[in-house]
């Protein structure tokens, strides 16, 4: 089985940047954010769904999510929130499975999961990875580069970091955790580090799996 490291992060925590350094190294990537966003498209899968529990209103000109539109209801509702989640989730697992069995000629997997922490129930994603992988850095910088990447307001950004998991309860969850304080250098220092770890892993993993008697993976979480 393909060896699988749940890559998640707040907001503007860098996950992009540190996936990129990941894939330059051989790493496959599958990003749930977009698969979200081929669901939520124009003619996209969930769209009919999500419309008739919203509303037309949630739909753009062109047929795909009004994505400002709905971060207005799902913020102000939690409610609303978890019925989106409802909607969304289920084949979001399923299709980054799907590809991440497909992946198999790369050496592992980086599934970029943004809610790994938050959705870590029985039929989250913690339970489908070998590592998890928290991308960390302070808030101030999370909403300095959403507000530059986005154009969003700070406050906007707040809310959207209080709901999500806090800083705490991520890096509480990580069994691998890069600190994104610094520059490229750094972040690329840290990747090359935990590249060859992974390598060995996934390496142990397909032993494993070659021979029952071998010791799993799974549990190498030093």
């Amino acid at each position: 089985m393909t060896f699988i490291v749940g890559l998640t992060g707040g907001i503007g925590s860098g996950k992009s940047t540190v996936a990129e350094l990941f894939v330059r190294r051989g790493a496959a990537l599958v990003d749930t954010d977009a698969i979200a966003r081929q669901l939520t498209g124009p003619r996209g899968a969930a769209m009919p769904e999500i419309g008739a529990a919203f509303g037309p209103g949630i739909a753009g000109a062109d047929g795909g999510l009004d994505r400002a539109a709905m971060r207005r209801i799902v913020f102000s509702d939690p409610a609303a929130r978890a019925r989106l989640e409802a909607i969304l989730h289920p084949p979001i697992r399923r299709e980054s499975m799907v590809r991440c069995a497909a992946a198999d000629t790369a050496p592992y997997v980086l599934l970029a999961v943004p809610l790994l922490v938050e959705t870590g129930g029985p039929d989250g994603f913690r339970g489908r990875v070998d590592r998890v992988l928290v991308v960390d850095c302070d808030e101030k910088s999370q909403i300095a580069r959403v507000v530059a990447r986005d154009g969003l307001t700070p406050d906007t950004v707040r809310a959207i970091l209080a709901a999500q998991a806090t800083r705490a309860r991520r890096r509480a969850a990580a069994d691998d955790l890069i600190n994104n304080g610094g520059g490229v250098e750094n972040l690329a220092a840290q990747v090359d580090i935990l590249h060859r770890h992974y390598l060995a892993l996934a390496a142990a993993k397909k032993a494993a799996d070659d021979d029952p008697s071998a010791v799993d993976s799974r549990r190498l979480r030093g």
